[in-house]
């Protein structure tokens, strides 16, 4: 399975999250990716009454709005591109197929991430029974971010991989819409069909168990200093 860099200040952000003890601390940069994520389709309900309507230039004009952070998304999901890649395509085919679907209960753009997130979820699941039916116990069956904050120390990078491998898929998930790509939480009970408080509870456990996995190698690498 691939590497996939995420794209994020990931030496800054989970810095942070070690360094915050159980308060909550939001960056300017994770507060202006909330906003991003929550007010960047105005015309979110014509949108989608325009999918709902067959005009397929609706649907380019989705895939150029969010096309991208649903590629990363993915990525951060799957662990690999063309994974990731195959995931989108097949998102926005179960999109058109099942836009009759689309009663308006969350915005056009939730219900599109919900679809990504199962998308994955099922690819996921096979890339499992593929693990197991080749035997392969060498790799885990989460992806391995790849880091690329400029300077961040092998220790911390290593750390952090192994750290995020070992939440619960609930935690990961979480973690991953709400820090990284900047939803909030009622978003993300909507992908996940989770209550916005189960969505607030593994977020928390995320990041504790985060900063309680990254402490030592922190202390580590001050001492190395």
């Amino acid at each position: 399975m691939g590497s996939v860099g995420l794209a994020l200040r990931w030496e800054h952000r989970i810095s942070s999250v070690a360094d915050e003890g159980g308060r909550r601390v939001e960056s300017s940069e994770s507060a202006a990716g909330r906003g991003r994520a929550s007010n960047s389709l105005p015309d979110d309900a014509a949108l989608a009454a325009a999918c709902l309507a067959g005009d397929l230039r609706a649907y380019e004009r989705l895939y150029q709005l969010h096309g991208a952070q649903m590629r990363n998304l993915a990525r951060n999901l799957l662990g690999a591109r063309a994974d990731a890649e195959d995931a989108v395509q097949e998102t926005f085919l179960k999109i058109q197929r099942g836009i009759a679907s689309f009663r308006g209960q969350s915005s056009f753009v939730t219900w599109t991430f919900r679809i990504l997130v199962n998308t994955c979820y099922d690819a996921r699941r096979k890339q499992m029974r593929r693990k197991e039916q080749a035997n392969d116990d060498s790799e885990h069956a989460l992806p391995r971010p790849e880091l690329r904050a400029p300077g961040a120390h092998p220790t911390l990078r290593m750390a952090l991989e192994r750290a995020l491998a070992q939440l619960t898929r609930q935690q990961r998930d979480v973690f991953l819409l709400y820090e990284v790509e900047g939803f909030h939480h009622a978003e993300i009970a909507a992908m996940l069909e989770i209550s916005e408080t189960a969505s607030k509870n593994a977020l928390f456990q995320a990041k504790k168990n985060l900063r309680g996995m990254l402490e030592a190698p922190r202390s580590a690498e001050a001492g190395a200093q």
